[in-house]
């Protein structure tokens, strides 16, 4: 990538639309662009200015008049989807609104634009579709991948959400419908950790689905055949990625959803040539060890005193083993006395050195140990002192898990990390009540505080919005070459650390949703720093790191134009 590191740090301050495209655009035609459009915001001036008289009420409203209008027209949606769509609607015509709108009340909206509410929206996505939105490649279009990309309006995009649809959350392969997930992780970029959202493109990678009630419903926006042979997919990929290095030369890809083996593949692929990474396995496995973290603060020990129990071997627990073994090693330990800590359990039973149907990833975590298919049994053999939920199997802890943890434990963590809300390994009242209010809890969704005993607990939500979001915004202000295993286990211990003294006593592992912002800044801020030290970053280091970072954060604040 060939960039000047004085011009690319110039570059990257600019958070504002150019003023060449705003020059460009007069009378409707600027009503109908959602970076420029501000609505009944437009003063006199420009109105008299921009051609706009007559084409918008005769009026001018404060930013925070629109925001109430939207609160009031959204509290009278009656579900979360309605919600969803209206805010989706928002965004098609008047982009600072709605980030406006999100920044306002991160903790009511975020569940909105996203988890749990985007897994509903994404089984309906052919159906509540309203207007494209980001860009959609069809392993059709083989050998002309660059000119494709080369179509997209902004020439330059410093991070791309790419999803094959083949894993959606704990949906399965939802093939096109898929889309909705990059969408909203972008979003997030945004609304979380502040990266200016024209330098993000939302994108849905086609090699078709197994669905088969996507492929006969008339309304499926997606190729209508089987998923293609894995070779055909890393070759289209290739293509893909190399396409990127091209067209967006400063360009990180975010792979998400990708269905297991191909998640852990791909990321092996490309990590160490291009600025990639796959938010399930590092993601995930970042925030998962913020909470491991902070569940060994409030038991007084060390992250290598433990010993782990996952339910599910699939990308996401192999991604989080991987990262906590890099933890462990980092405490002292050698790999192989790190991997020994850890013990998988999948459909097929305990992960040991018998079985013959493991694949390669997964072999590290396979020991010698009797075979088992019951995960009590297991729990009762290797005495974990913390299981790991990433099965996607709703209620898979049972009242026999949560009590044979608390046998064994004086303090079980437990952390049931499948989504959305339905397929949580069990809740938070569950967790706290068959533990007699001994479990330290999180989950992949929030829960309620559980009032037991006498006791209230805060139960965590363990989502990895409080991660990616703080690793674009580093990657992005510094113009990082790669992404690496090291920012993700910083980015963990910095969200840990934002936690209150006082909260962590009553069982919180992540900081306030409703400070998230700060949070993102904050820990963006340790990331940069570890990304100059490493000498990853593309443009000069500041002798400020944190006012840095502040410099390239969005603000959802109308341009002027006169």
């Amino acid at each position: 990538m060939k960039t000047n590191p004085k011009q690319t740090m110039g570059l990257l301050s600019e958070s504002k639309v150019s003023k060449k495209k705003i020059e460009s655009k007069h009378g409707f035609e600027l009503l109908k662009d959602p970076e420029l459009n501000k609505s009944t915001a437009f003063t006199e001036d420009e109105k008299q200015e921009l051609g706009l008289v007559g084409l918008v009420p005769d009026k001018t409203e404060s930013e925070d008049l629109q925001l109430r209008r939207v609160m009031m027209q959204l509290g009278n949606k009656t579900t979360d989807l309605e919600r969803y769509i209206y805010l989706i609607n928002l965004l098609d015509h008047n982009e600072t609104l709605f980030y406006r709108t999100i920044m306002s009340d991160p903790k009511r909206f975020l569940p909105i634009v996203y988890d749990p509410t985007i897994g509903e929206a994404c089984l309906k996505f052919g159906h509540i579709y309203r207007q494209t939105r980001g860009m959609y490649l069809s392993i059709e279009r083989r050998g002309h991948v660059k000119e494709i990309l080369q179509n997209w309006p902004q020439k330059d995009i410093r991070i791309i959400c790419v999803t094959n649809g083949g894993r959606i959350l704990g949906l399965g392969d939802l093939g096109a419908n898929g889309m909705g997930i990059p969408i909203g992780k972008l979003q997030l970029y945004t609304a979380a950790a502040g990266v200016p959202p024209q330098y993000l493109l939302p994108l849905y990678l086609d090699s078709g689905t197994n669905n088969t009630q996507y492929l006969n419903d008339p309304l499926y926006m997606g190729l209508r055949k089987a998923r293609v042979t894995n070779a055909e997919l890393v070759s289209f990929v290739d293509e893909f990625v190399e396409a990127v290095q091209e067209v967006f030369p400063n360009c990180c890809i975010h792979f998400e959803d990708w269905t297991g083996a191909d998640a852990i593949h791909l990321l092996a692929r490309y990590r160490d040539k291009y600025c990639v990474y796959n938010d399930d396995v590092q993601g995930t496995a970042g925030i998962t060890l913020a909470g491991m973290i902070n569940a060994v603060k409030l038991k007084g020990t060390k992250l290598k005193d433990e010993k782990y129990l996952f339910l599910g071997a699939g990308s996401a627990g192999i991604g989080l083993a991987n990262l906590l073994c890099s933890q462990l090693v980092a405490q002292g330990l050698k790999l192989e006395e790190a991997q020994a800590r850890i013990h998988m359990f999948d459909v097929n039973g305990l992960l040991e050195s018998t079985r013959q149907d493991l694949l390669d990833f997964q072999l590290p975590y396979a020991h010698k140990h009797k075979p088992t298919k019951d995960f009590v049994e297991a729990i009762e053999s290797i005495k974990p002192t913390t299981i790991i939920g990433v099965s996607t199997i709703g209620g898979a802890f049972t009242q026999k898990v949560v009590e044979a943890m608390s046998r064994i434990n004086q303090r079980p963590v437990i952390l049931a990390m499948s989504n959305p809300t339905d397929h949580a390994e069990c809740t938070a009242l569950q967790a706290y009540t068959w533990s007699n209010g001994k479990a330290i809890y999180a989950a992949g969704v929030q829960f309620d505080p559980v009032h037991f005993n006498g006791q209230t607990f805060l139960p965590s939500q363990a989502n990895n919005f409080y991660i990616f979001p703080a690793i674009g915004m580093a990657v992005f202000a510094t113009a990082a070459k790669r992404v690496t295993d090291e920012m993700f286990i910083e980015a963990a211990q910095a969200v840990a650390d934002q936690v209150p003294a006082d909260l962590l006593k009553q069982g919180l592992l992540y900081p306030l949703q409703s400070n998230i912002l700060e949070v993102e800044i904050q820990t963006a801020t340790r990331i940069a720093k570890l990304i100059f030290d490493a000498g990853l970053a593309r443009v000069e280091r500041p002798k400020d790191i944190e006012a840095f970072i502040r410099q390239h954060v969005y603000k959802p604040e109308y341009q002027k134009f006169a």
